[in-house]
């Protein structure tokens, strides 16, 4: 059996789309999901994360792993095409998995490791990082659109993105 090319896993919200319009919508109490996820067509595209992606691009097969939940498969998609962004499968949230980022993550990077050498994980989300790291996989750190608490708490207690 051929050998697998290896696997850059890059998390979309905060890495490569710039979700800072709407942050708001989740500072509110209590959140507002639905106009939350209504917005995600319209964020920007964040320059150090395509950098990144594309540069990864180049030596690894790229899978893109978001917390952001299936029912924005279509939308995710077309975001993706629209930036043209390196080609892909796309992992989301299943609908009703409320687990923290940092689990869903680890699981998921787990499976991915059972048939690709995973390279390396780009994310935004400290405690994401934290637990890939202690699972024993590289991680590249996205600090390139800030720190923001609204959205950390959407990622790991609120478990919906």
């Amino acid at each position: 059996m051929p050998a697998l090319p290896p696997l850059a896993v890059v998390d979309v919200d905060g890495v490569l789309a710039d979700v800072r319009h709407r942050l708001h919508h989740l500072d509110a109490r209590p959140p507002s999901w639905p106009r939350f996820f209504a917005a995600a067509d319209r964020d920007g595209l964040l320059e150090e994360g395509e950098r990144t992606v594309r540069a990864l691009a180049e030596a690894s097969e790229v899978l893109y792993l978001s917390g952001r939940p299936e029912h924005l498969r279509e939308v995710t998609v077309r975001w993706l095409a629209r930036h043209d962004l390196p080609p892909g499968e796309l992992r989301l949230r299943p609908e009703g998995d409320h687990r923290p980022g940092a689990d869903l993550k680890v699981r998921a990077l787990r499976d991915l490791s059972r048939t690709h050498t995973v390279v390396v994980l780009v994310d935004d989300d400290p405690r994401v990082l934290d637990a890939a790291r202690a699972a024993g996989y590289d991680v590249l750190p996205a600090t390139w659109m800030g720190r923001h608490r609204s959205l950390q708490r959407a990622q790991e207690d609120d478990g919906v993105t």
